[in-house]
Formats: structure tokens, sequence, C-alpha cells
């Protein structure tokens, strides 16, 4: 029984192999979810964008009761010339500041009452929360890739020189 043969050498090669595997999933992962978060955080600012230039284009103003202030929402009512009562299901844009009770000036789309924002407020509002957003995840992603491909290069390194086939089959002769 020779244990030097080429199953000794799979056998101890498979966990680093593993452990080398693991590490290179780890950080494409960790760069892939970096990636996603940034994409959703461009695709908020230019939907803050683009609802800003729908009502621009449609423009209507109208003094809102501010209704409800939650974490995710800020709900108000508002009636427009016609006389129909509008309480946009989604809230209104750029609600910082609002509270329950508080009448506020607010523009809405003619042509679709539910997007409504508060007057003279703008998509730049979305800016700095999500500039903040991607510093922090950069912040995280940036040193967790460092370390995890830093941890790869030494487990490559110390697993030393591949093995050749004159040296890991024993010679016969």
């Amino acid at each position: 029984m020779n244990i030097d043969g080429p199953e000794s050498t799979q056998g101890a090669q498979a966990p680093e192999a593993r452990r080398a595997h693991a590490l290179r999933l780890g950080s494409w992962g960790v760069l892939g979810a970096a990636s996603v978060i940034t994409l959703l955080a461009l695709l908020v600012v230019l939907g803050a964008f683009r609802n800003d230039q729908v009502i621009a284009e449609n423009h209507g103003t109208a003094t809102a009761l501010v209704e409800q202030v939650m974490f995710d929402r800020t709900l108000i009512r508002y009636d427009t010339p016609d006389g129909v009562s509008h309480s946009p299901e989604n809230g209104v844009l750029y609600p910082d500041g609002l509270t329950a009770g508080q009448l506020v000036r607010i523009e809405y789309d003619t042509t679709d009452p539910e997007l409504a924002k508060v007057a003279g407020r703008t998509w730049l509002l979305t800016l700095l929360p999500v500039s903040t957003t991607l510093l922090f995840t950069w912040l995280v992603a940036g040193p967790l890739v460092w370390f995890l491909r830093s941890r790869l290069r030494t487990l490559s390194a110390s697993s030393g020189p591949a093995r050749t086939p004159e040296t890991s089959v024993p010679r016969q002769g």
C-alpha cells in the first residue's frame, strides 16, 4: 500500500480546492451583491428624475392635507379643480419633514393624479441618501473582496507549485 500515491495527494488537495472555490465564490458573491445594490440605487435616481419630468409635462398644483405619516410612505388627500378628491395609494414623493394634519402645497400629474410630489422638491433630494447608501455598500464590499482575494492568493501560494506527472506517479521500471 503506497500512501504517497495519487489517491492520498488528491485527498489532501480536496479541502484546499474547496476552500479556494469557496473564497472565489464569496468574492464574486460580494461583488455581485454590491453591483446589484448599485444598479438599484441608480434606478431609484432615474425613477425620481422621470417622475419629476412627467409631473412637469402635465403640471397641476393643489393644497393637500397630510393624513398619515408612516415609515414607508406619507399619505395625503387633495382635490383637483374638477372637484375630485385624490389620495395617492403610494403617498407623496419627497415627504421629508411632513407631519399628520399639516397642509402642504403639492404638484401632481394632471393625467395621473396618483403621481404627486411636495411642491418645490425635486429628484435631487434622492442623491444624498442614494450616494450614502452606495458609499457604505462599497466601503464594506471593497475591503471584504480584498480580504477574500488575499486569502485566496495566500492559499494558492501555500499549496506550492503544481505537481508534475513525474513526481505524482511512482516510476515503474
